[in-house]
């Protein structure tokens, strides 16, 4: 890998060298290395680009990485990764995307992702989007994740998309049996003209099954970002969307939180806040003698950690 590329996998997945455990790197469309383990086997995809990771039963405290780079500008990368979960399973997965682009035409990576997670099991998945390039093109990333849980399943994501992006979809859906969690946590921040949306879908169909989502979010300059969740609580369970959101100079956010109840034992919540910086909170950084676009950038490094 050259300077560019290391520095890529280094940004969305923090790694310096190949990592320990099973990992599939991807660079401009094509495989760049891969390593299965006795517990976690990486293949490719039949048909169609992307590959099937299958872990076995009762596989614990390991983990994966999946990163994806590019740096080939014009180039559109479309991959699809099947994940099979076994049961009683406790596992990290660690994915994300590096975009450099600095030719004049634009770039793109659509990732789809699948998890089906088996009974008892436990799954970590992390997601970082970083973009740059020279300002000729842009730097385009639509990431869709579809999860499937079975009983007492528990999946947890936190994606962070801050800067760089121009613009991007992110498809999140899922559908729960009895007893499952479903825990999404995402950090977005953009500026320029950039574009993010976030479309988030549950079915709650187990019994006490239960999702929390929860969404941070500044949108800085002339940027737009739009949110919209819609929890279906189809039987005894909990459901809970949160979208927090910063505004600042002349950019849009919508919100669009909405909540179906097709079971009187449903228990289902949501929230949206947007707003500006507040006042006092500058001046009280001010005073500790930082200028104002200092303090700004505290507060905004503080809500989005």
């Amino acid at each position: 890998m050259d300077a560019i590329q290391k520095r890529l996998l280094k940004e969305v997945a923090d790694l310096d060298s190949l990592p320990v455990g099973a990992y599939n790197i991807r660079a401009d469309g094509e495989s760049a290395g891969r390593r299965s383990t006795e517990n976690i086997e990486i293949v490719s995809q039949k048909g169609r680009p992307g590959i099937e990771i299958h872990v076995k039963d009762g596989t614990v405290n390991e983990s994966m990485h999946i990163p994806v780079i590019m740096e080939q500008s014009g180039l559109k990368d479309l991959v699809y990764n099947d994940f099979y979960i076994g049961e009683n399973c406790d596992v990290t997965i660690v994915a994300g995307c590096g975009i450099h682009n600095c030719g004049g035409e634009n770039s793109q990576h659509d990732g789809i992702h699948t998890f089906y997670i088996g009974k008892n099991s436990k799954v970590k998945y992390y997601e970082k989007h970083f973009g740059e390039g020279d300002g000729r093109a842009k730097q385009i990333m639509n990431p869709t994740t579809v999860v499937h849980l079975e009983e007492n399943a528990d999946f947890e994501m936190e994606t962070a998309q801050i800067g760089g992006i121009d613009d991007t979809i992110r498809e999140t859906t899922g559908d729960l049996k009895d007893g499952a969690t479903l825990i999404v946590k995402e950090k977005i921040l953009t500026t320029g003209d950039q574009v993010a949306k976030t479309h988030f879908s549950v079915d709650l169909d187990g019994e006490h099954c239960s999702t929390n989502v929860i969404s941070r979010s500044v949108a800085r300059d002339q940027s737009r970002q739009e949110f919209v969740s819609r929890i279906n609580g189809n039987t005894e369970c909990y459901g809970h969307t949160e979208c927090d959101a910063i505004i600042m100079d002349d950019a849009h956010v919508t919100a669009s939180p909405e909540l179906a109840a097709n079971c009187v034992e449903a228990s289902l919540i949501h929230e949206a806040a947007i707003g500006k910086i507040a006042g006092e909170q500058l001046i009280k950084l001010m005073t500790l003698g930082l200028t104002e676009q200092e303090a700004e950038a505290q507060i905004i490094n503080g809500f989005l950690k």
